[in-house]
């Protein structure tokens, strides 16, 4: 398709040149009736001629047989594609971006912006709907209105309240009012704060993944520690990202997991493994005689493989993630159903792997390979407990078909999964 446009780019950059069909015939040594079949791609060419053009034209051959750049194209395309553009004109992007650059680029651009704006939106949605300080912010200050109306509606509507009942009511009125005064200043510093730092942490796991991203997940002290309970206490103790207990507790959890794995796998193994078996999950326990769970966990700490890892409990709550471009896990709130991370649940033992995309501007696709395990010894009569893992690995978008999962039913864009629990505030197409 791209070759068969050579002609129509040459005349849009033609005439963007300010040359006439006769002039730029002349100027490269053909007549003005060959050029004219050429420019309505009549006429295929090649070898001087087209360089004889491209110098005319003062541009580079690849610019008319190739046409724009893919990027540019795939923005026109997915363009196409969000206003529910379909059949032969879809298909005309390349044309398009070859005949007009510069609108193309101008389209390309809003296309770009769009985006921007709805990654925007979505994040802030998230953040609405589930932030817990928000939230518990907002019924402080509804509560608190509701008490003063109330009060303020018997002392307007009672005629025969005794003085004594009068002071109790304008006394509480007082109290609701310095509560509702001191509860609004809270939230505005709240909203202030949260614009003045890139990324405030709303809950006890967003602390944690704060401090392991600090650390870049890896933790020196714990791979060659003899007395992991020591060096993990003073992690804790001397990190300021762990602001709370609740954070300072599941950390301690994380780093306790970590140690058990560096001593039953240390990294220097795994990384002589991987470069002598490749980076296979499934592979890697064989011949390494591990658990997949535990594979999966230390291969999320190699930096160089660049892999994302979410883990849950049997309740399906989230209880670590480190984050992955291209693939959001929701800090607050339900997850998609649709990970494999949850479809392992409840079978201790089972590996899956499937090619997944999260739906949203990115569509990064990502090789996820999610395994259950059960953290405690059997026990006659108790449901063990267990937990699911998930390794997300990026991969090249577009090598093979990927299911299309979410982040959350609120931001996501799939209107007929089976799996949705509410509508989503994205129109259709986004």
């Amino acid at each position: 398709m791209r070759e068969t446009l050579t002609g129509s780019r040459i005349r849009e950059r033609r005439v963007m040149a300010g040359l006439k069909q006769a002039e730029l015939a002349q100027q490269i040594g053909i007549s003005a009736s060959y050029l004219n079949l050429i420019e309505h791609n009549r006429r295929r060419i090649g070898g001087k001629l087209l360089l004889n053009i491209a110098q005319a034209l003062q541009v580079e051959p690849q610019a008319l047989t190739e046409g724009a750049e893919a990027a540019l194209i795939a923005a026109l395309r997915e363009a196409a594609g969000d206003s529910g553009l379909a059949g032969p004109e879809a298909e005309r992007a390349d044309e398009f971006a070859g005949r007009f650059p510069g609108w193309a680029k101008v389209l390309a651009s809003s296309q770009r912006r769009i985006a921007a704006l709805e990654q925007t939106v979505e994040a802030l949605s998230d953040r609405l709907a589930h932030d817990p300080q928000l939230a518990t912010s907002m019924h402080e200050l509804l509560s608190t209105a509701a008490a003063i109306r109330s009060t303020a509606a018997i002392l307007a509507e009672t005629d025969s309240l005794q003085p004594e009942w009068r002071d109790r009511f304008q006394a509480n009125i007082h109290q609701d009012s310095r509560r509702l005064s001191d509860s609004a200043q809270a939230l505005v510093t709240y909203f202030d704060n949260a614009a003045e730092t890139r990324e405030v942490t709303h809950s006890p796991q967003a602390e944690v993944e704060a401090f392991l991203a600090a650390h870049d997940y890896r933790f020196e002290p714990l791979e060659q520690a003899r007395a992991p309970e020591e060096a993990i206490a003073q992690l804790v103790a001397g990190a300021e990202a762990l602001k709370t207990k609740a954070a300072q507790h599941i950390a301690t959890g994380v780093l306790q997991q970590i140690a058990r794995d560096a001593t039953a796998l240390p990294l220097v193994q795994l990384e002589q493994a991987v470069g002598a078996q490749g980076h296979d999950p499934a592979t890697l326990a064989q011949a390494l005689n591990q658990p997949v769970g535990r594979v999966l966990r230390r291969l999320a700490s190699l930096p160089d493989l660049g892999a994302g890892l979410v883990v849950c409990d049997r309740s399906g709550s989230v209880t670590f993630a480190k984050s992955i471009e291209g693939f959001t896990v929701p800090r607050f709130g339900a997850c998609c159903p649709l990970w494999p991370l949850f479809a392992v649940l409840g079978q201790p033992g089972l590996v899956m792997k499937s090619r997944v995309a999260q739906m949203g501007r990115g569509q990064a696709q990502f090789d996820a390979i999610a395994t259950c395990e059960v953290q405690a010894a059997p026990a006659y009569n108790i449901p063990p407990l267990s937990q699911s893992v998930m390794l997300l690995l990026p991969v090249p978008s577009g090598t093979t078909p990927a299911q299309p999962v979410g982040a959350t039913c609120r931001i996501c864009p799939i209107s007929a999964c089976r799996a949705r629990r509410e509508p989503s505030i994205l129109r259709d197409g986004i």
